[in-house]
Formats: C-alpha cells, structure tokens, sequence
C-alpha cells in the first residue's frame, strides 16, 4: 500500500466516524488553542510594554547637563592633566548645534525649562515654558492637533514662535482659535503656531509616565535658540537629551559625544551625563526575562490538554482496532504489509492531531484579534507559537499512534479476518 493511499484510507476512516473523531480531536484543540493564546498574549504584552517605552523618549538615551568637574575618579585627579586649573563653561546653544552637526543619533534636542507669568482673565498664573525642538515632540510621540512645528529659520533666529499643550489650551482658551494670535508671556510676546494633540501612550488605562506626559501638555513651547536668547545668559541651555538609534549604537553615542564635546570644551570635563539609557536598558531586559519566564510557565501548563487529548486519541485508535479487524485481515490477505498497516494508523493519529491543532490555531486567532480590538492595540499572533502548537499535536499523535499501529501491524490477518465469528 503506498503512502498516499494511507493517507486516503485514513481520512475515509475519519469522516466515517464524524462524532468519534470530534471528540477525539477536542482535546488537543483546547490544548492548541491554550498554546497558541497563551504564547501570542505573552509575546504580545512583551511588544506592547517595548513599544509604549521606546515611545516615552527614553530609550537608548544620555542626558548630557553642565558639572563643575568635581566629581571626577580620584585615580584620575592623580594626574596633573586632569588637575590642571581650566576655564569652565555651561552648555550652550553652540553646544548643542554643535554636536547635531557632527553626530547621527536618532533624536538630539536641547532644553530650558523655566516658569513664567501668564495673565488669563485678569487672573496671574504661572505657566512652565519649554525652549526645544522638534526632536522632543517627535521623541515622545507628541502630535500636532493644529498648526505646524518649528520650521528651521526659526530654530536657527531666536523667533517668537510658540507650541501650546493642549491642557494649555483646554485650561485658558477653551473653544477658541489660537493659531496666528499672540500670547504673552512673562515680557515677552509670542505668535502661536502649533497645538499638540492628546497623548496617544497612555490610551485605554495605561500608564507609561503618565503624570510627566500630562505635565509636558500642560506646557508652552518656544525654539531652543529663543529660549536661550531671551531666559538665559550667554546663550546658555540646561541639558542636551541625546537618543541612539539602537542599543548596539548606544555606548558609542556616549563615546562620541564625550570626545566632542572635550575638543569643543578644551579637555575640560565640565559636563556629566544622566544615563537614562543604560537604566531603561535593564528595565527592558528584566521585563523580557520575567515574560521569559511566564511563557515557559503558561506554556507548560497549557500542554497538559494537549497530553490529555492525546491520551483520548490513543483510547480512540485502541478501539479502532477491534472495530477495523476485517478490515485489517483483508488488507493483509491482498497483500498489504505490517508497514502499510502500521503507517495507516500512525497517519491517523497525525492526521486527527493535526486537524485539531489547525482549529485550535483559527479559534485563538480570532480570539487574539477580538482582543486586539477591544484594546485598540495590535497583539501579534507569533509564527513561534503556532510552530509550538502544531509540534506538540504531531508529537502527540506519533505518540499516541505508536502503540495502537504496531499492536494493529502485528495482527495475525486470518484471526483479523474471522475474529466476529
């Protein structure tokens, strides 16, 4: 008997016994659709938590702010280039234009952050004022309701520009057309031109820094240059923020950017660095290591329908063979061998684990993307984890068909035959 009629005899055999072999397929669709959920879940809370940090702005990123220089390793004070009395100086606009010239991070932006009077309703208030660019907004995922960003020219000349926060907005003009007018703030006037959006990270309950992000929206934006020229001395700035474009290109960000920024500097080491990077960087391998952890956990237990259901196949197809003895006489009467015999048991217990697990895979995806939309996020449905779950049912059902086909192989064909008489 060839393969393919192996093949064909036992789907004649499963269709023939519909019930029987939906009860036997069950369980192993429970435990493909358990599987397939549980590993697309995980891996999906995986994705979703990496993505919604990247989105913070923080990752792969140094926060460059000015330093005496005093808190340098006492093995270096030992040498007198590290001691040598140097001229000091704060970062500055000049810094910052500097190193976005010479370096490629993904995001590089400068920062002044101060507070400033604003009048609303004859009502003094104080308004936290933002001097940045357009780097920020893309780093957090900030968007434009209205408006437009800064435009070069007036990155590069001090232009009284402004972006609101939308909380801005809401809390002191509410229903009213700000793009084109003129605020004042503090002594200076500024012509908006932009109004950020809502905050699409933390939609649906979530939480990823939240109380900054509403913080940043309540804020007024202005050019880092305008800042500079107009809230500081000597074109100063607080802090650069600097993001790499991957964790492998991380540390020689850093290394670049020190290097930099000593020639500029005149070897002084009158900077120091914030490594949000390498903190965001643990926080994200600790999380992937628990979600590890997890799959390996859930997927233990949900292979334990899978071994279930392969215990009912193997009752099913111990039972098939009493039930097919004539059949199996015949056969071997006409010439069929114990190998064509073992190899249309086996092919039917792969076969039935094989269809079970193809249901169980279609009832999951439809359950991960009902899931999907009643969290407005995409969950992945993982190659790994249907490759997972089709492994287990054929592993199943070779070892649940592998005693019922020899047992069935090793029938002696005139007993098969008169074995109901």
């Amino acid at each position: 008997m060839h393969i393919l009629e192996s093949f064909r005899s036992s789907f004649v055999n499963i269709f023939s016994h519909k019930l029987r072999s939906l009860l036997t397929l069950l369980g192993i669709t429970i435990g493909v659709f358990a599987v397939v959920t549980m590993f697309s879940t995980v891996y999906g809370l995986k994705t979703m938590i990496n993505e919604k940090m990247g989105e913070m702005g923080w990752n792969n990123s140094l926060i460059i702010y000015p330093s005496s220089g005093n808190n340098q390793n006492s093995h270096r004070k030992r040498y007198r280039f590290w001691t040598m009395r140097r001229e000091t100086k704060p970062l500055t606009f000049s810094d910052y234009t500097f190193l976005n010239k010479e370096l490629d991070p993904k995001y590089i932006y400068g920062s002044i952050q101060s507070y400033q009077t604003f009048f609303s309703k004859k009502k003094e208030n104080f308004v936290r004022l933002t001097a940045t660019n357009n780097d920020f907004f893309h780093s957090k995922t900030y968007r434009l309701k209205k408006g437009r960003f800064f435009n070069s020219y007036e990155d590069a000349n001090a232009e009284k520009v402004c972006i609101l926060g939308h909380r801005f907005v809401d809390k002191y003009f509410k229903n009213i057309n700000l793009i084109d007018e003129i605020l004042t703030i503090g002594k200076n006037r500024f012509k908006v031109i932009g109004i950020l959006d809502e905050d699409i990270l933390n939609q649906n309950g979530m939480n990823f820094s939240d109380w900054e992000r509403r913080r940043d929206l309540e804020a007024f934006y202005i050019p880092l240059s305008t800042g500079s020229r107009y809230f500081r001395n000597n074109g100063s700035i607080d802090q650069i923020y600097m993001q790499a474009k991957d964790e492998n290109h991380y540390d020689i960000l850093k290394t670049k950017t020190t290097q930099k920024l000593l020639s500029k500097h005149n070897m002084t080491h009158d900077f120091a660095y914030n490594d949000v990077g390498d903190f965001m960087l643990k926080i994200t391998k600790e999380i992937n290591e628990m979600m590890k952890k997890w799959n390996i956990t859930l997927s233990a237990i949900a292979s334990i329908s899978l071994i279930v259901g392969g215990i009912g196949l193997f009752s099913t197809l111990l039972i098939s063979i009493n039930e097919r003895m004539k059949e199996i006489g015949i056969r071997k009467s006409i010439g069929a061998t114990n190998l064509d015999i073992f190899l249309l048991f086996i092919l039917e217990a792969i076969i039935l684990a094989l269809i079970g697990a193809l249901i169980g895979i279609i009832f999951s995806s439809l359950l991960i993307v009902g899931i999907s939309a009643a969290l407005k996020f995409t969950f992945p449905i993982p190659v790994e984890g249907i490759l997972l779950g089709l492994t287990f049912s054929v592993v199943i059902g070779i070892f649940s068909g592998l005693f019922p086909a020899i047992k069935a192989s090793k029938i002696d064909p005139i007993e098969a035959i008169y074995y109901f008489e």
